[in-house]
């Protein structure tokens, strides 16, 4: 079996079998495809049923001087999915990056935006220019449900449902899951649709779209950093943000007021309740709050 021929089939997998969203098939797949790469360039004849762990060492060590810890891990983790395929398979009977040990990267947080700072964004958006509205709704909704970026710009108006108190959300590896939405943003969405969001002529496919650019399409991944980037710094908000930290804001905000983690892990779609917990970053003065507010010594003092 070729290298070609079984990222082929490695493709059809990952999309049938474990309904991973595109963006992920793609870095999974560039990762043997590097792999490819440095065989060529080595001229070593290795086939994907016979390369070794030393070999594959001799790729993660030249891949080491021109990426991160960070960057390093995720390469030697795409490889190591790659190679479970080709068991699962039977192609091979090992995983030959197994005892390839990942460098540790630490867990390094976005910055978090207090609810002062949410409200001062949102309020910095100039709500004369013909998509200022839309766009503050836009980030109202990206903060209040918790949203990723791809799950803001794919979202339908047949996905709201508002009598309820849900919107439909379409997440990683097309899962779909409810969202609750608080009455403001219900109104403030409300009011866009009936009274901006009507004036845009949507293209063929982008009829229920919910947020349109211009000419009626929907909205970029790009276009949404461009947007938060830019309300950010009229906002005079010097923290490096992204359309993440709504979403990591959320949460932390959400914990702080003594919202459970299951409950968070539901809203946010994460699979594993750990990675729920990596969000989870509380201060000192949080901490020491709910000691004083819980803990059964205090209420004795």
């Amino acid at each position: 079996m070729t290298w070609k021929l079984l990222i082929k089939d490695y493709q059809t997998y990952l999309r049938i079998e474990r309904s991973l969203s595109n963006n992920t098939i793609e870095s999974y797949q560039r990762d043997v495809r590097q792999l490819v790469d440095y065989l060529d360039k080595h001229q070593i004849n290795a086939k994907p049923v016979s390369i070794d762990k030393q070999t594959l060492l001799g790729f993660v060590y030249e891949r080491a001087k021109s990426c991160n810890p960070k960057s390093q891990s995720r390469l030697i983790s795409g490889l190591r999915n790659f190679f479970d395929y080709l068991v699962f398979e039977k192609y091979r009977s090992d995983n030959p990056t197994e005892l390839i040990e990942s460098p540790k990267t630490g867990r390094k947080l976005p910055d978090t935006l207090s609810l002062k700072e949410i409200d001062q964004l949102i309020g910095a958006i100039d709500l004369s220019h013909p998509q200022g509205e839309r766009n503050r709704v836009l980030l109202e909704t990206l903060y209040s449900c918790g949203l990723r970026v791809s799950e803001l710009i794919s979202l339908k108006i047949s996905d709201l449902f508002f009598d309820e108190g849900f919107i439909k959300v379409l997440g990683k590896g097309d899962k779909q899951r409810f969202v609750p939405i608080d009455a403001n943003t219900q109104k403030d969405i409300n009011t866009y649709i009936h009274y901006i969001r009507c004036h845009v002529l949507p293209q063929k496919g982008a009829e229920d779209t919910l947020f349109l650019n211009r000419r009626g399409k929907q909205l970029s991944r790009v276009m949404i950093f461009t947007i938060v980037k830019k309300t950010a710094f009229e906002a005079n908000i010097s923290k490096k943000i992204s359309p993440h930290t709504f979403r990591h804001s959320f949460a932390t905000h959400l914990l702080e007021r003594g919202a459970d983690l299951r409950s968070i892990q539901q809203m946010l779609g994460h699979e594993s309740i750990t990675t729920t917990e990596i969000y989870m970053h509380l201060d000192s003065k949080h901490l020491k709050e709910v000691v004083e507010r819980f803990h059964p010594r205090s209420r004795e003092a």
